[in-house]
C-alpha cells in the first residue's frame, strides 16, 4: 500500500542513502586532514625545540620530570634508584646518609639536585630521563648498535621510540626471535647481566 502524500511532504528534503554515507565519508576526510596537520605542528615544534637549544631550555619537555627543585631526602634517594620511598625513609632514619657530609636522620629534609647526597658510603646521583624498552625481536635482526656490513639492528626497530641513546642489554641470534631489553640505565644492565 502506498503512502497516503502530506500537505508538508514537499517542504521536507529528503536524502539517499548513498548521499548520506558520501557526508560521513567527507567528514571524516575532514577529521583525518585536521589530526595529520596538527601533529605536523607538533613535529614541526618538536625539531625546532631539538635544533635551537636556546628554546628548548625556555620550554621545559613535559614528558621529562623537573628535577631543579628542592625535594624531601626519602624522595630523592627513590629518584637515584636505591630503594622505593618508603624504604629510603627508614635508610635515614638509621643514620647512614650524609648530605654534603652531614649525617641527616631526617626523611623530609630538603636538598637540591646539587648537594652531594652519600648512601652507605657511596655517592649518589639522580635518575636522568632513564628509558626501558621491551622489545620481541624478529629473526634477520642483529643484536648490536652498529653493523659494517650494514646488515639490519634491532636499533633500526626502536630508531623513532625515543631520543635517548639506549643499548640492548644481552644478545640474541641473528636467527633467533625473542625478548629482549634496551635502556640507557647502566645499574640496571650491570644486575641483569650479572
Amino acid at each position: 500500500m502506498k503512502k497516503k502524500a502530506s500537505p508538508f511532504d514537499k517542504f521536507i528534503k529528503k536524502k539517499s542513502n548513498a548521499a548520506i554515507k558520501e557526508g560521513f565519508r567527507q567528514e571524516k576526510k575532514k577529521v583525518k586532514k585536521e589530526r595529520a596537520e596538527y601533529f605536523d605542528k607538533k613535529r614541526a615544534e618538536l625539531r625546532t625545540q631539538q635544533a635551537d637549544p636556546v628554546q628548548k631550555q625556555s620550554q621545559p619537555s613535559i614528558i621529562r620530570p623537573q628535577t631543579s627543585d628542592v625535594m624531601p631526602l626519602n624522595k630523592y634517594i627513590s629518584h637515584a634508584g636505591v630503594s622505593g620511598r618508603r624504604e629510603a625513609a627508614e635508610i635515614v632514619k638509621k643514620g647512614i646518609v650524609k648530605v654534603n657530609g652531614k649525617i641527616i636522620t631526617e626523611p623530609g629534609h630538603k636538598i637540591s639536585p646539587k648537594d652531594e647526597v652519600v648512601v652507605n658510603g657511596k655517592k649518589i646521583f639522580l635518575s636522568k630521563n632513564l628509558v626501558y624498552i621491551l622489545l620481541n625481536k624478529p629473526k634477520d635482526f642483529i643484536t648490536t648498535t652498529e653493523d659494517p656490513q650494514g646488515r639490519k639492528t634491532v636499533l633500526d626497530l626502536i630508531r623513532r621510540a625515543t631520543t635517548e641513546r639506549v643499548y640492548p642489554v644481552g644478545r640474541l641470534d641473528r636467527n633467533t626471535s625473542g625478548v629482549l631489553l634496551f635502556t640507557n640505565d647502566g645499574e640496571l644492565s650491570q644486575k641483569v647481566m650479572k
